[in-house]
């Protein structure tokens, strides 16, 4: 059966722009290290997404539908579809003594919680583009869906590895999963913000009537050993 919206796929897939061919996201290690983006913390091999839930951009999203599984191919994602169309109004020029250190052409910066990029630097003045990355870009994405998941522990699972990058020890009973959570993660800027999304998602679009997260604290964890 072709892949609908609503079903767990696992995915993998690497973008690039479509003018310079540069990539700038991927699931595949070898990739990864040959652009010289590779994460040691980062999950390769894969994503787990619900397809039509806007985990990745429409233009790819609207793609898996109808395809099947092992289907590999490629696909074009104009501006409006990718990362959003370009706007002027967000360059500004900004006094370079707004920055803690002296802008640079090409240097990331944050501004009033605002990320941007110095495209310009004339005298006492910086200009910052706070365009969402590649936006005004047309990309092409390379992909092939792996697999339709169909376990509800998997997908779980796989959802949480989406988000958080890892791998939980999870139960699923009566329609309960239980989700045991490292106690550092707690502190997880992260997992604060993303927890409550997660439960909603799986709720959303599984048989789970109910998210229990769950700390356990033992010995080890609030006394850990040190190295002599």
């Amino acid at each position: 059966m072709s892949i609908q919206k609503g079903d767990f796929i696992r995915v993998s897939y690497t973008g690039k722009t479509a003018d310079e061919g540069r990539v700038f996201d991927t699931t595949d290690e070898e990739v990864a290290k040959a652009n010289k983006m590779y994460n040691e913390k980062g999950k390769y091999g894969g994503d787990v997404i619900i397809v039509g839930a806007g985990h990745t951009v429409a233009g790819l999203d609207e793609d898996f539908a109808g395809k099947d599984v092992g289907y590999k191919g490629s696909v074009t994602v104009p501006p409006e579809k990718a990362f959003g169309v370009r706007n002027p109004e967000l360059i500004e020029s900004i006094p370079i003594t707004r920055f803690k250190d002296r802008p640079q052409v090409g240097m990331m910066v944050e501004l009033d919680g605002r990320p941007g990029m110095v495209i310009r630097v004339i005298g006492r003045m910086a200009q910052v583009d706070f365009n969402r990355f590649l936006a005004g870009q047309t990309v092409t994405y390379d992909y092939e869906i792996k697999e339709k998941i169909e376990d509800i522990k998997d997908k779980v699972q796989g959802l949480l590895g989406l988000y958080i990058g890892k791998d939980f020890s999870i139960q699923v009973n009566d329609g309960t999963a239980t989700v045991e959570i490292e106690p550092a993660l707690t502190y997880n800027q992260r997992w604060l913000m993303s927890k409550r999304q997660i439960a909603r998602e799986i709720i959303g679009n599984t048989d789970i009537k109910e998210i229990l997260y769950i700390e356990r604290y033992n010995k080890d964890v609030l006394e850990p050993k040190t190295s002599e």
